[in-house]
């Protein structure tokens, strides 16, 4: 098991702890990785893009012109794609990109990524996260002690509100629950700062 120290908001070492070598000691898995953060970007994709064929767009039905005698050539319809006005050829359509991809990957994947944040010295570990006031101004002192000020990524046992209102105009950080921890955001983020009872949660569901 490895061990890590516990600090307090002050950035005081008030203890250790043990960490799981089963989810934060293995080997990093670059492929499934990769796998699962096109997977979470692709299901963040709306896929509304839209263009109108040469049977959607309005006008047509009748032929411009005949055929013969007029010097110009021929045309059986103003909703041509070669007109001004006309259909788009091979235009996008709405679709869905989403894929699937087994429960058992996600958890490798998250492993993985946490395995990487402990072995580069990117986890901190502290006793608890209170604010007295939710200010975005006590928080960033909590940081500065934690020295984490760059897009710090937080990770407490459930949602609260209060914390999140006092990270939200801190540029780059962000806070989530353990329910919501996702291997992009913990890509994506710099140092992670998680609270015991988070730590308890996460060894608790990453098995």
């Amino acid at each position: 098991m490895i061990d890590l120290p516990v600090q307090n908001i002050k950035g005081e070492n008030i203890g250790e702890i043990s960490l799981r070598d089963d989810i934060f000691n293995t080997k990093i898995n670059k492929y499934l990785v990769h796998q699962v953060v096109k997977h979470y970007l692709a299901n963040k994709r709306r896929g509304t893009a839209s263009t109108k064929n040469r049977s959607e767009v309005r006008g047509g039905g009748v032929k411009p012109w005949k055929q013969k005698g007029t010097g110009r050539a021929r045309a059986g319809t103003n909703r041509s794609p070669i007109w001004v006005g006309g259909g788009i050829v091979f235009g996008p359509a709405p679709r869905d990109y989403s894929f699937s991809l087994s429960k058992k990957m996600k958890v490798v994947a998250l492993n993985s990524v946490l395995s990487d944040k402990v072995k580069n010295k990117e986890f901190i570990i502290i006793d608890k996260l209170f604010l007295e006031e939710n200010k975005t101004k006590r928080m960033v002192e909590i940081l500065k002690n934690l020295q984490a000020s760059k897009k710090p990524l937080i990770i407490i046992e459930k949602e609260d509100n209060g914390i999140a209102q006092a990270v939200r105009n801190i540029k780059g950080a962000k806070v989530l629950p353990v329910s919501k921890i996702n291997t992009y955001d913990l890509i994506n983020q710099g140092k992670i700062i998680i609270t015991k009872d988070a730590l308890q949660r996460i060894e608790g569901v990453l098995i």
